[in-house]
Formats: structure tokens, sequence, C-alpha cells
């Protein structure tokens, strides 16, 4: 299940279900068990009838009767945006980015002897 629908389409995931609402919350509202029960049971019914590798099935879901939370797809962060329909996602660098010191020295390592399992092919 997705609802980062151009990142799965980039990944190649052999089959998806795609609902569109905000990120974090593909399974459904919380306190929502009925909502949350009707999505797990509809994806999996598209993962038994996608075929082709790649396919997506878009559910019919709706988070909401107006598109209001799309304002801010990242619900529940702090604004770091002036306004309404600016983007409160924090902003994506071209460099990469590590939690703690020796992660970037994993890292580091990993690459002076040809590289990591998670970049092959990313170069």
């Amino acid at each position: 299940m997705t609802s980062a629908l151009s990142i799965t389409r980039s990944v190649g995931a052999p089959r998806a279900a795609f609902v569109d609402f905000p990120l974090g919350h593909t399974t459904g509202k919380k306190n929502e068990p009925e909502m949350q029960k009707r999505l797990i049971k509809n994806a999996l019914g598209a993962f038994q009838e996608l075929q082709e590798p790649g396919g997506i099935k878009f559910l019919d879901e709706r988070w909401s009767d107006d598109s209001a939370w799309r304002e801010n797809p990242m619900r529940g962060r702090e604004s770091k945006a002036d306004g309404p329909g600016d983007d409160f996602r924090t902003p994506r660098l071209d460099t990469p980015q590590y939690q703690l010191p020796s992660d970037k020295a994993e890292a580091e390592a990993q690459h002076s002897q040809g590289g990591c399992g998670s970049c092959v092919g990313a170069e």
C-alpha cells in the first residue's frame, strides 16, 4: 500500500494499492477501524487482481470531502512556511544526510571498499 504515487512508480514495485491520503496515514484515519478494515481488504483484493508487473490499483477512498489536507501533507509537524499553500515538508538536499557521525563514517568506509548494498546501481 502506498500514498506516495510518484515514489512507488519510480521504484518499480511489483504491484501496489494507492490511496490518496496524507503521508503516514496509508491505512486510514486513527480511531476509524471500519475504514482501516475496508482499506486493507481492498488492498489485498487489488494484490490478487493485479497481474502485470508494476500494476497499481487506485483505491476509491477519500480522506475528506475537500482537499484542504494537501496544504500540509506532513500533518502534525510545525509549519516552516509563511502562508497557506506553501510546502511544509523538510527540504530535500542533493548531499547525503546522516543521523549520527558514526553513520557517515560507516557509509564512507563501505564506499571506500567498492560501495554498499544500498547504492548498487545508484551511482
